[in-house]
């Protein structure tokens, strides 16, 4: 590829990463500034107070987005992919002998949870506060804010199933108008008072942090709005790579913003009444209907922005053994990574329904933004604090300087929000705990039943040399037994020789292993180990952004010279039926709670792709 080629694939990529990966804090101006001012802070919109709170804001956006996020932590990158369950995958792959693995689960687990329950707020309070618009563009439809609202997050949902493809093209060069709308709203703005600029200089931040005290440190909460989304910005690292997001933000995304912050202060500084709604009030009047369709837009980008990514989420968790088996459905024949999850889609849109509902304000959802972000902000740093030793052989001390550097900020980021618990903040925490405890209870209790089968299971060698003994009849064709463990003998083949007194010509033991990478080249899909009596032992290999095809390792399989006919190959799979018993372990309530998700897990036919004519399941009950 020539320079001009390369170059031009790298300002595609940016555009592209304007609409997708800034699509969540490039809606923060809508309501950020607004709620640093809010009545319960007491503050005025004095000179002083705005200059601080600006120049609070600029340095934030230093600080977490350019320098954390976008300079050090997209350096831990697992193949190219980011988020904190990559990071996870990475630590995990690189952890030297000796050292366990549960607290870095749990620190994983909790930031993945803590993230989901955040990402129900986010399409409620963006949507919604674009929408807000409507009372200073038309006050007469103010009343019909909640049922727009609700209207058009219900028409966002419906339509997950069809995909992002066609719709995602649209999302580079609409957010690319958003910016330069707010690039240009924020210069208007700072004509009216440019001593406004003097907020770039962090002796505000500091004059207003020691002076206002308390009062400065409430604020930090609502300034933490204008930082929610560098989180999902790490998660969707592997969609575009480091070069174009950092481009993306240095050339379009970081200027627009400071412009668009320092034109509402500057807009306060002359018009202090305008604090109701100042990004909208920035605009001139006939441009503010045109701007609440824009902002709407927008939002409605950044929301679908969130969603994939709760849809990929979701799919490594899964293969990383946190959530039982979910049907994803791929809506591109071309790009793998364009899925829809239907549970996932209907839980957040029920939670932004009832989010909208329930709040009926951006003012008072804002309350409820935050504290989940920044608990997962600080995950991601004790992650990359792991990492940045395992991976990169980092100095203890200099790893240690760099985490409580980021760590340290981030503590007086969720200390503030801390405070607005009882306004909301209880939501994502909440909601964050229970998808933490599911997942918890779903990954010890795989763990626990894989132990009690393993138990019971009858050494592969032993077997072997039964049937050498024994000779029982064989029929024509080939057998594959799916199964988690990667030694002994399956318990469906176990309970198909005890019970059909037959074997196939050919069995092949099938084991799907997830591992550490994001993705399997094609010529590493299968490992394949030919024993006696016409057994095989196969491995089939996935990286946990995949979902597991049984048909990739059919023609991993037969490109290695074990060819797996469709017609004359049977799939066997043993189906396990939990039953909570009062044995130590697990408290009864997680046993009953494993059992019920066991219970509603798909099947594993459909899960694995396998054609339904070819499959015999045989149950066994396990008593946990």
């Amino acid at each position: 590829m020539s320079s001009d080629q390369s170059s031009g694939r790298r300002l595609a990529l940016a555009v592209g990463a304007v609409g997708v990966v800034y699509g969540d804090i490039g809606t923060s101006p809508l309501y950020a500034l607004r709620e640093c001012f809010r009545i319960d802070h007491a503050l005025e919109p004095n000179p002083a107070n705005i200059l601080g709170i600006l120049s609070a804001v600029i340095w934030s956006l230093i600080l977490v987005v350019t320098v954390k996020y976008l300079l050090v932590v997209m350096r831990a990158d697992n193949r190219g992919e980011g988020g904190i369950m990559a990071l996870l995958a990475l630590t995990l792959s690189h952890l030297p002998a000796g050292k366990k693995r549960t607290p870095l689960l749990i620190l994983g687990a909790c930031g993945a949870a803590l993230l989901l329950g955040e990402g129900m707020i986010m399409p409620a309070i963006s949507v919604l506060s674009a929408v807000e618009g409507l009372v200073v563009a038309a006050p007469g439809l103010g009343n019909a804010v909640v049922p727009i609202t609700l209207v058009i997050l219900i028409a966002l949902f419906s339509v997950q199933r069809i995909g992002t493809g066609a719709v995602g093209r649209l999302f580079g060069p609409l957010t690319l108008t958003w910016f330069f709308s707010l690039a240009l709203l924020g210069i208007r703005g700072i004509l009216a008072a440019p001593y406004v600029l003097r907020a770039f200089s962090p002796v505000h931040a500091v004059q207003f942090l020691t002076h206002q005290g308390w009062d400065a440190f409430l604020v930090l909460g609502a300034v933490f709005l204008v930082v929610t989304g560098a989180e999902a910005l790490y998660a969707d690292m592997g969609h575009f790579g480091c070069g174009p997001i950092r481009l993306a933000w240095f050339g379009i995304v970081f200027p627009s913003l400071v412009l668009n912050y320092l034109g509402q202060g500057a807009w306060l500084l002359v018009h202090p009444g305008a604090i109701e709604n100042p990004f909208y009030n920035l605009a001139p009047s006939w441009a503010r209907l045109p701007l609440v369709g824009l902002a709407t837009a927008s939002t409605v980008v950044a929301s679908q922005a969130l969603i994939s990514g709760a849809f990929s989420m979701a799919r490594q968790a899964i293969q990383l053994g946190f959530l039982p088996r979910l049907s994803i459905q791929h809506t591109s024949m071309t790009e793998r990574g364009q899925i829809y999850i239907p549970a996932m889609n209907w839980l957040l849109m029920v939670a932004c329904i009832g989010l909208v509902i329930g709040f009926r304000t951006s003012s008072d959802l804002a309350a409820a933004y935050g504290i989940g972000v920044s608990l997962t902000m600080m995950m991601t740093t004790l992650l990359f604090f792991h990492a940045s030793q395992w991976v990169w052989n980092w100095p203890r001390s200099r790893a240690l300087a760099v985490a409580a550097t980021f760590l340290g900020l981030e503590l007086f980021f969720f200390g503030a929000n801390t405070l607005k618990f009882d306004d909301g903040g209880w939501f994502p925490i909440v909601t964050g705990l229970v998808i933490y405890l599911c997942m918890a209870t779903w990954f010890r209790g795989r763990r626990a039943v894989q132990k009690i089968l393993q138990t019971g299971t009858l050494p592969l060698g032993m077997f072997l040399s039964e049937i050498e003994r024994r000779r029982p009849e064989r029929v024509p064709g080939t057998a594959v037994f799916l199964t988690s463990a990667a030694e002994g003998t399956p318990g469906a083949l176990l309970h198909n020789l005890k019970h059909n007194k037959i074997l196939h010509e050919r069995v092949v033991i099938l084991r799907l292993a997830v591992g550490d990478a994001p993705h399997v080249e094609p010529g590493e899909r299968v490992q394949i180990e030919e024993l006696t009596l016409g057994f095989y032992r196969v491995t089939g290999f996935f990286g946990f952004m995949e979902s597991p095809d049984l048909e990739w390792v059919r023609q991993g399989c037969n490109e290695e010279g074990l060819e797996l006919d469709p017609l004359s190959t049977s799939y066997f799979l043993g189906r396990e039926t939990i039953m909570a018993t009062t044995r130590p372990g697990m408290a009864r309530w997680r046993k009953l709670l494993f059992a019920l998700m066991a219970r509603n897990a798909q099947q594993a036919t459909a899960y694995f792709k396998l054609p339904p004519n070819r499959v015999v399941e045989l149950g066994m009950l396990v008593e946990l």
